[in-house]
């Protein structure tokens, strides 16, 4: 079934924006998606990538080693750093896009957004296996980046 989405909608801005593209350290598609959202003349954050897919396994071995409960290592230096870091850039942008598939953190990031006041996208690869209503949220959930560009022009 082709997809179609009445849910990606535009916000009328038509100007280029800053955006934080959303996602997991393990989606691939990040890097090609930050790509054609620039070429369109957006200005995306995507550096949060740069790590790799296993960095937050990394972190949680290293903490565990040293002993540190999950809620120890969030109060260590080098993960309020990363948070700060990140927030950061949260707080730089007008827009966020999430890419799908992503996990806990990545939903935060697009609520943190959305709770701003500001327009926040789901791009979805294909239709979900597990749907969620509170997807509507969103501003706009869109199946490919063109139905995305649509929608942010």
């Amino acid at each position: 079934m082709p997809h179609t989405s009445s849910r990606c909608r535009s916000t009328g801005a038509g100007v280029p924006r800053r955006i934080y593209l959303i996602g997991a350290l393990k989606n691939g598609a990040i890097p090609d998606v930050a790509r054609r959202l620039r070429s369109y003349g957006h200005d995306v954050f995507d550096a949060w990538w740069a790590p790799g897919p296993e960095a937050d396994k990394f972190w949680q071995s290293y903490e565990e080693n040293q002993g540190h409960s999950f809620g120890v290592a969030l109060a260590q230096p080098f993960s309020q750093h990363i948070y700060a870091f990140d927030k950061f850039w949260l707080d730089w942008a007008d827009t966020g896009v999430l890419v799908m598939p992503a996990g806990k953190s990545a939903h935060l990031e697009l609520g943190y957004l959305l709770g701003r006041g500001l327009p926040g996208y789901i791009l979805l690869p294909e239709e979900p296996a597990d749907w969620d209503q509170m997807y509507n949220l969103a501003t706009g959930v869109c199946y490919s980046v063109d139905e995305l560009m649509e929608a942010l022009d």
